[in-house]
């Protein structure tokens, strides 16, 4: 039987149903990714849990039971979900390069075939920026922790349940994973046309206010010393994005215009790679942006 295909649109849309199944299919690829990932985080459970426990040993030990800070286990069932967590937690790390590659594969059909190939670029860049983030997040984790532990009264004794130190150490090595990704979109969406320099320059206070807030919000233990810690790399990064961005547009300022000199009843040339990318995205389901 003969499989009928879906006829190409000429500007390279797709209906929405099509843009959902793309979605979805990009999402299984990205949950399969993270349930390999949190395989082998179960598998190599020991060295991840010392690695993970690490900062909450450093904290001071006054307020601990013998000057010894240990982790409290509350309930039967708690070995199991610590296990999964920290295989989660792990898996998010290991499988980064597959689900972000799924976030940018999404996007990137949307972009001339010229643009497409940033895509070994976006991949190169996105996981070291997520790396670094959840590193400086392992770093400053202590100092958070000393903060919040310290406020408690001289006389008492704290008790951290695991199950709150782990929704401690998810929330800030996702978080700070993530945000280091925020200026990456911005150089995503200025390739993309949608997102120009200027408009940047224009709402860039805006912008960096907005960073800090998200940073004093976001953070899960809300101190000055950890929304700094996460608000001033990436506002560094973010000015990084925008010279990006600048450089970006100039280059397309400076690029001759292949419509120049030509009469109102003079042909146009053809623009082969919208063509070629038109023909590929309709030949594999793919997505154009209209231009």
């Amino acid at each position: 039987m003969k499989i009928k295909r879906q006829p190409v649109d000429p500007e390279g849309r797709m209906p929405l149903m099509a843009h959902l199944r793309e979605l979805r299919n990009r999402l299984i690829k990205a949950m399969l990714g993270l349930a390999v990932g949190t395989g082998i985080g179960w598998l190599f459970f020991n060295p991840i849990w010392t690695f993970v426990t690490e900062p909450f040993t450093r904290i001071d030990p006054k307020h601990c039971i013998n000057n010894k800070c240990d982790l409290v286990v509350h309930g039967i069932f708690d070995g199991f979900f610590i296990h999964m967590k920290v295989a989660l937690l792990a898996g998010a790390v290991i499988s980064s390069p597959i689900w972000l590659y799924q976030l940018w594969a999404f996007v990137a059909p949307g972009l001339y075939r010229r643009e497409k190939r940033w895509t070994y670029t976006f991949i190169a860049a996105a996981v070291p920026l997520f790396v670094a983030g959840a590193a400086l997040a392992y770093v400053t984790m202590d100092k958070g922790l000393k903060i919040l532990i310290g406020l408690a009264p001289g006389s008492s004794t704290v008790l951290v349940g695991v199950e709150s130190y782990l929704g401690y150490a998810q929330a800030m090595l996702l978080i700070f994973g993530l945000a280091f990704e925020l200026p990456l979109f911005v150089v995503i969406l200025n390739m993309a046309g949608v997102l120009p320099q200027t408009a940047i320059r224009r709402y860039r206070r805006m912008l960096i206010f907005g960073i800090f807030v998200f940073a004093a919000v976001a953070t899960p233990s809300q101190d000055p010393f950890t929304m700094l810690a996460l608000a001033i790399p990436t506002v560094v990064l973010f000015e990084v994005a925008e010279l990006l961005a600048y450089f970006n547009d100039r280059r397309r300022a400076n690029a001759p215009d292949p419509y120049a000199g030509l009469s109102d009843d003079e042909a146009a040339p053809l623009d082969l790679d919208r063509i070629d990318a038109e023909l590929e995205s309709g030949g594999r389901g793919g997505r154009g942006d209209g231009r």
